[in-house]
């Protein structure tokens, strides 16, 4: 990219940000404030072009210069989306997505190929070729059989229905990035930037580096505390990964063991509250009830899971006697907060707007101007024009990749919508599997998971929020743990082998071999593949109860999977290494069963793991007296 090119990202990065603040404050500069569709379409004309800029068509474009096919994209992008903006009210006023003059239709079909071309880019060719065949559905979905079958539509409508329409491209993944989670992926640029992510990692460091396997308890700690305000994921292991697995490896952590960990540190981001990512967003919109109720029900299960992988790395460093750093080495701990209470006032500043005055909006702005100002007063970390640049580079980059993705998502909504098949199919599933919720939960987790695989976390739920979702709740299951649920499911692929971006990122930091990583991901990372089900059978673990309930099953969740976790290392707290196979498999189910919500099976785990606990004191009693001399 040249000189002229990189000062039009800077422009088309800033126009972005103006964009979003003037819309969500309703500021009225200039007198500009736009009707919701013109203002879609005016964020499409410059984030859609930043992605042409940004990303090369293919791995051999040049990167020196921008190639004038490029130029071309981007400029038409810009022209067709603010023509469609300045007539946005006539859109509205005279239903263009049914009919309409024939220059917007012409567009119509031009954006709808843009949209593609730019997820490509963004994402990938499979993500691409999934938008492809939903997009296109409404142009067969007659023809296809039984729960496929749906209303069709010729090429020109099914073109202004994406283009034109509120329910396709402009619809709830596009509208929700635009009016509510660009301010949160704008505070995670700017947390980064401003030291946010070193100060995490250091906090960990003073509190845990001199315990066993500290260096890992470093990463688990620091990856929550900065994932949980970035929401990212393989951002988050090119954080702080980059310190902590060399610390690790340092320590005794065998490379591919240390980038499991990172990986698995760095995945809870998306589920941690109280950012989360950017599917919880679009969940909210889905279920119509504010942000703030959908942190507070993910954060009980967010806690497992990294209880679940604390307990893991314990056990490894216990088992293989690894040590912490010596306390020379680390950082003060009274020292550390000192320097760096900006960023935990910002997340007071954060939730206070988030959970008390329930502006989910305007909450990430807020606290991003707070964490700015502090910022300049301290010497150390004041704000250069470079730094300055980088962020709204580096926040360029980040909406202009996701509005890209999400606005190809919603013509996998609309493909869905028009053709009537959402609903049809969600119904058929019911009919299939009776009253079992148990086999729609796994088939709901199978479907998930594969998706998840083709296509990135967000619209990989935004589909089965439509799909499957539907089926879930028609059998009984709470609305928000049917939406967590394939939310969870269909986010294991970044941990999961074939994809397994996170895995992908920590190996290039460790040197470790990937399928040998991803495995080890799989099993640090297990609590991530069982919550789920915990929490459709015991609404509870989602703050939906009486306090009393919440208690209970927090509780026994909390026991089977300290439980679990132990036996999938095979080393317990107070027994030490369990060797035996079975007996660990034993343990394992014992510990699940304790944590399923349901009084019987508790129980049943209870006496199963008193049972083999007390084998394994009688075995090492044993031994010990054989191996005292007489």
């Amino acid at each position: 990219m040249g000189s002229f090119w990189f000062y039009v990202f800077l422009l088309f990065s800033a126009l972005l940000l103006f964009l979003s603040v003037n819309q969500m404050f309703r500021l009225n500069l200039w007198g500009f404030t736009p009707v919701d569709n013109s203002y879609l379409y005016y964020m499409l004309a410059f984030s859609l072009s930043l992605v042409f800029i940004y990303f090369p068509a293919t791995s051999s474009a040049p990167r020196d210069r921008l190639p004038w096919y490029d130029v071309g994209l981007a400029l038409i992008t810009v022209v067709i989306n603010i023509y469609l903006g300045i007539m946005g009210m006539d859109m509205i006023s005279f239903g263009w997505e049914y009919t309409a003059p024939w220059l917007p239709t012409i567009f119509s079909v031009i954006l709808w190929a843009l949209v593609l071309e730019a997820v490509r880019r963004a994402s990938d060719l499979s993500m691409m070729i999934f938008c492809v065949v939903f997009s296109a559905y409404p142009l067969f979905a007659e023809v296809l059989p039984s729960v496929f079958q749906g209303q069709s539509y010729d090429f020109l409508t099914t073109a202004r229905l994406h283009s034109l329409g509120m329910n396709s491209i402009l619809g709830i993944p596009l509208f929700t990035v635009c009016t509510l989670l660009i301010g949160f992926m704008v505070f995670g640029v700017i947390l980064a930037g401003t030291g946010g992510g070193v100060f995490f990692f250091t906090i960990a460091q003073s509190v845990l580096g001199t315990a066993r396997g500290g260096a890992a308890k470093i990463g688990i700690v620091g990856s929550c505390l900065f994932g949980m305000l970035s929401g990212s994921t393989v951002s988050n292991v090119l954080t702080i990964g980059s310190m902590t697995i060399p610390a690790m490896k340092r320590t005794g952590f065998a490379p591919h063991y240390a980038a499991a960990i990172e990986s698995c540190a760095s995945a809870g981001g998306p589920i941690m509250p109280p950012v989360m990512g950017a599917a919880a967003f679009v969940m909210a919109s889905f279920l119509n009830i504010p942000y703030g109720a959908v942190a507070l029900a993910a954060l009980i299960p967010a806690l497992l899971y990294y209880l679940g992988l604390f307990i893991q790395v314990d056990g490894y460093a216990a088992k293989t006697g690894l040590k912490g750093l010596p306390r020379e080495e680390l950082p003060r701990f009274w020292t550390t907060l000192k320097g760096g209470w900006p960023y935990f006032f910002v997340i007071v500043v954060l939730c206070y707007f988030l959970l008390t005055l329930r502006r989910e909006a305007l909450a990430p702005f807020y606290a991003s101007g707070v964490l700015l100002v502090i910022a300049m007063l301290k010497k150390e970390t004041r704000l250069t024009w470079k730094t300055l640049v980088n962020i709204l580079v580096d926040s360029g980059k980040v909406l202009s990749q996701l509005i890209a993705i999400l606005a190809a998502a919603g013509l996998i909504v609309g493909g869905l919508s028009v053709t009537g098949v959402a609903l049809s199919f969600s119904r058929e599933i019911v009919v299939a599997v009776g009253n079992n919720t148990l086999l729609i939960l796994i088939f709901g987790a199978l479907t998930s998971f594969v998706l998840g695989l083709g296509m990135t976390t967000t619209a990989c739920y935004i589909f089965l929020a439509i799909v499957m979702v539907p089926a879930l709740v028609k059998l009984g299951i709470d609305q928000m743990a049917a939406h967590l649920f394939v939310f969870y499911w269909g986010a294991l692929s970044e941990l999961t082998p074939p994809v397994a971006l996170c895995v992908a990122a920590a190996c290039g930091i460790a040197g470790s071999e990937f399928m040998k990583t991803g495995w080890t991901a799989m099993r640090l990372g297990a609590v991530k593949y069982i919550v789920p089900f915990f929490f459709v059978y015991a609404p509870a673990l989602l703050l939906h109860g009486t306090p009393w309930k919440i208690f209970e099953a927090t509780l026994f969740s909390v026991v089977g999977i300290i439980i679990a976790g132990s036996a999938l290392e095979g080393y317990l707290v107070g027994i030490g290494e369990l060797k035996n196979f079975v007996g660990r498999m034993i343990l394992l189910g014992g510990g699940l069963l304790i944590a399923f919500p349901e009084r019987v099976t508790t129980i049943i785990g209870l006496v199963i793991v008193g049972i083999v606990i007390g084998f394994e004191v009688l075995l090492k009693r044993k031994k010990a007296v054989t191996l005292t001399p007489e």
